[in-house]
């Protein structure tokens, strides 16, 4: 395997990993005839945190379960990609704050689906990328939001089927963690002509410096 093959595999292996256990999961549901709804997140009910770890693999449906396969795809490429060091500290980070966050404030009712996830890698990309100044990161989150168009009006209570909750909660943790990370973030690239500035103030600064010293040094009484 070459480097580029071997890079390429290094970044969709955990996003493809985690959508084919979603689609597992469906898959399941349907030939078996059976529903893991009661699996998910049901909130302020201690029987229900289990959906912390569990509600991300559970879909309505297939529109729901490919309305957030392509998402998790790409925000989750994206994550490995830009936070090759830091991306499996950053991921379950934002996945169980995420799901605790709506375990705390979601309706009583069983919270289902990978949106909360995919509210949280946007989020964190997107705040990520204003931080570092990183506009590559800005830019290739606002595109995703873009595609995803309801991304936005998803955080709040307009479609109450939708667990904007979750939503909400997908975009705090993101937030937060965005600022935690702030100084593992990947920082803008330099160009050439700022580095050649930086040098030239610096050698500047020295040069007057060391001018300073010698007219101090001339004044002094022999």
């Amino acid at each position: 395997m070459n480097k580029q093959k071997k890079e390429l595999y290094n970044i969709l292996k955990f996003p493809l990993l985690f959508t084919f256990i979603m689609w597992g999961v469906k898959l399941v549901e349907v030939y078996s005839d059976v529903s893991f709804v009661d699996y998910g997140v049901l909130p302020r009910n201690f029987s229900g945190i289990k959906g912390v770890l569990l509600s991300p693999f559970i879909h309505k449906d297939f529109k729901h379960l490919i309305n957030n396969t392509f998402p998790i795809i790409v925000l989750g490429s994206l994550l490995c990609y830009f936070y090759k060091k830091n991306y499996r500290s950053i991921f379950p980070m934002l996945y169980m704050v995420s799901g605790i966050l709506l375990w705390g404030i979601g309706r009583t009712s069983f919270h289902i689906g990978a949106s909360g996830i995919i509210y949280a890698l946007a989020s964190f990309i997107f705040f990520s990328g204003l931080i570092s100044k990183n506009k590559n990161l800005a830019a290739l989150s606002l595109v995703v939001i873009f595609i995803y168009g309801s991304l936005f009006w998803g955080l709040f209570p307009i479609q109450l089927e939708m667990s904007w909750e979750g939503h909400l909660s997908g975009f705090l943790s993101g937030l937060i963690f965005a600022w935690f990370y702030k100084d593992e973030l990947p920082k803008r690239k330099k160009y050439q002509w700022e580095i050649d500035e930086e040098i030239e103030a610096e050698l500047l600064k020295n040069n007057q410096q060391d001018f300073y010293y010698t007219l101090k040094n001339e004044d002094k009484p022999n």
